[in-house]
């Protein structure tokens, strides 16, 4: 070691080193060692002509900076394979980087021009990450100066990245083909109809190979993972029509098999820190209390979800006094922390009670490089120890791995918006066990909400947690969870009754 680095690190040094890069360390030592991989897990249950056609393409790592584990090569892999695919991995999977590994075999066998479209919030991160883990260079089509950068992209090639609202705004060659097209949160195209749907549509028929990624590929019900898979397969989406009388669940993994891979973290990572779930249940004071009831009477759904929060002192508010104690506690401890709101009333109060602490909030309206500066700063050395962040900007596609300790102001109504945030903190690269905390209020709408979340996510693991079974099951395809207008309704309805009847 010392003829070939010189004198070896301090042990504190080589583990501050490993928690900074802890998925480069284990990429590597997977090409060593045998971490204890599932095999069959990493091929996502595929059939079996689909793994030996997958297992016998090559893969050109010649322009990749990355040591890729097993079942990721496989995925990669399967892209290439299968031409048009949703590459589903949960969340924490790195399917970044096996889209960059993809785009990096097509450059190095002959390609030239590769389209990243994504959400706003993560161009920065899709840049970094191109550049940092391969040899392609990365272009930004989005701002004031997009047209002359997409006019550099298509006389140089390399990888282009845009967001869902600009890509219809482009000015670009009706003959440029690209080799790639990765559409990163796939699931914001679910309705073709729409204008980001029908952009999306046009650029894929005109790209030799698409890849869609989705951690969360269906949220409401199965008619929009179909919609998906229509972009890409329609004759695997032809299959899938739920007047066919197809036999339920099961039958659909098997069907979609061509046009879906989907791993999950339990049985692909093996040295994943274990996640740890704290349902902080809490009960109303007296002014947050008379703020609930308010809001129940004047049947305003989203101030019930907020009124926790509508105290001008925080000594008045039960969930950010234990706001407070988690932070403190998580602190002390050395952990990093992500807060997350939907409300921006509740943010600013939060950023309020934490005070120089915190950085943030990170929201929709702060600039995509802003938001990155924030995630940056959270890591770094005696900086801030609290990144404040609204669920909908901060809990898509970021990496806060430098945070272990997640706390949720209020329950989502979407399940997959709260797993998606999570997955920030708790993904590959993460070495500290995970806290997620959930602040929430006995007999009031957090309560419900709770209820709700639960049949939701039983929705997704039955339909899409899985790449393909074969046993058949009687369950219909066609599952619709309540909408949240449905929700709200009925919630509100059920509190003013029982409030009522309260003395």
């Amino acid at each position: 070691m010392r003829a070939a680095v010189g004198q070896p690190p301090e042990g504190g040094e080589v583990w501050a080193d490993f928690e900074a890069r802890s998925a480069e360390y284990y990429g590597l030592l997977s090409q060593v060692v045998d971490l204890g991989d599932d095999h069959e897990a990493a091929e996502g249950g595929l059939p079996a002509d689909v793994v030996r056609r997958v297992e016998a393409q090559p893969l050109d790592r010649s322009l990749l900076r990355a040591n890729l584990r097993g079942y990721q090569q496989f995925g990669a892999k399967y892209a290439l394979v299968q031409r048009r695919t949703i590459l589903g991995d949960e969340m924490g999977l790195g399917k970044t980087m096996q889209s960059i590994a993809v785009a990096a075999h097509l450059v190095a066998t002959g390609g030239t021009h590769v389209l990243v479209v994504c959400p706003a919030s993560v161009v920065t991160n899709w840049k970094r990450e191109v550049e940092q883990h391969s040899d392609l260079s990365a272009v930004v089509l989005h701002g004031t100066d997009r047209e002359q950068a997409a006019a550099r992209w298509v006389v140089g090639g390399g990888v282009a990245v845009t967001t869902f609202e600009v890509l219809g705004r482009l000015d670009l060659p009706h003959d440029l083909r690209p080799a790639l097209m990765v559409v990163d949160e796939a699931h914001y195209v679910k309705n073709p109809e729409t204008l980001r749907g029908r952009e999306v549509r046009r650029w894929a028929d005109r790209s030799d190979r698409v890849l869609f990624l989705s951690g969360t590929p269906m949220e409401n019900k199965v008619a929009e993972f179909k919609n998906m898979v229509a972009y890409l397969q329609p004759e695997v989406a032809g299959q899938l029509d739920p007047n066919a009388g197809l036999s339920g669940a099961k039958a659909f993994r098997r069907i979609v098999a061509p046009a879906y891979l989907r791993r999950n973290q339990e049985d692909v990572l093996t040295e994943l820190p274990e996640m740890v779930q704290v349902e902080e249940w809490e009960q109303f004071g007296p002014v947050d209390g008379a703020a609930y009831r308010d809001a129940v009477l004047a049947g305003n759904f989203m101030a019930m979800r907020r009124a926790a929060f509508a105290v001008s002192d925080a000594g008045d508010s039960a969930k950010l006094v234990r706001l407070r104690e988690l932070v403190t506690e998580a602190v002390d401890a050395g952990r990093r922390v992500i807060v997350f709101s939907y409300f921006l009333s509740v943010l600013e109060q939060v950023m309020d009670l934490l005070g120089d602490l915190a950085v943030g909030p990170l929201t929709g309206s702060v600039p995509v490089p802003e938001r990155q500066t924030m995630v940056d700063a959270l890591s770094a050395p005696g900086g801030p120890s609290v990144l404040v962040s609204q669920i909908t900007a901060g809990g898509v596609g970021l990496n806060v791995q430098a945070a272990s300790v997640v706390i949720f102001c209020e329950p989502q109504v979407k399940p997959t918006i709260e797993a998606q945030a999570v997955a920030r903190a708790h993904r590959m690269g993460q070495t500290r066990t995970v806290q997620v905390h959930r602040l929430l209020v006995e007999r009031s709408v957090d309560q419900r909400m709770m209820e709700i979340l639960g049949s939701k996510s039983a929705l997704f693991e039955e339909f899409a947690r899985q790449s393909e079974i074969t046993d058949a099951s009687p369950s219909a395809v066609d599952v619709a969870a309540p909408t949240e207008t449905t929700l709200s309704r009925t919630i509100l309805a059920e509190e003013q009754e029982r409030l009522s009847h309260t003395p």
